[in-house]
């Protein structure tokens, strides 16, 4: 296993994350705002981001998944639900990458059957040439290469999630 050179830096990921949370602070304006991040790979986007929203933010998280070392089963699954009641409320999801759109695309659903007064989604990376599912974003971060991709979160089987920056997961042979 190989993590090459990376693709996204610390200072280009953290500008990002800044300007999102600007954006998201300016639209959400006097309200307030449950932010529910998608487990495992969103979390430390999710803890940036959060950080640095100027709303009243409670914090909530749902646990899927649809990956299998690289490549996507196409079935979602559930592992943890989110514990807050949303109805009426505004609700921002919270996403590391959107791929096939597949496993967005399942939880925002599951989310809009709650009734949220107002649902956005925010996603650090977009592979928008993998998109099976078309899923709307409301917040996007960096469209990125059809490459898989480790660090800030995001893994290969359980590894890499600690580094502060993203690249491009190669195999060694």
């Amino acid at each position: 296993m190989l993590v090459g050179k990376p693709l996204l830096g610390e200072k280009e990921i953290q500008a990002k994350v800044k300007e999102l949370a600007e954006a998201i602070s300016r639209d959400f304006a006097g309200e307030e705002l449950v932010a529910i991040g998608i487990l495992k790979g969103a979390f430390m986007f999710y803890s940036d981001l959060i950080r640095h929203i100027d709303v009243p933010v409670t914090v909530d998280f749902i646990i899927a998944s649809s990956y299998l070392k690289t490549e996507s089963t196409g079935e979602v699954r559930i592992h943890a639900d989110i514990r807050e009641d949303i109805s009426g409320k505004n609700v921002l999801l919270v996403e590391d990458i959107v791929d096939t759109g597949i496993t967005l695309n399942h939880i925002r659903e599951r989310i809009l059957q709650r009734a949220p007064a107002r649902l956005a989604v925010t996603a650090l990376l977009d592979k928008r040439e993998r998109r099976i599912v078309d899923v709307p974003i409301e917040y996007k971060g960096f469209e990125i290469p059809d490459r898989y991709v480790v660090g800030y979160g995001l893994d290969f089987d359980g590894k890499f999630r600690n580094l502060p920056y993203i690249s491009i997961f190669k195999r060694s042979e």
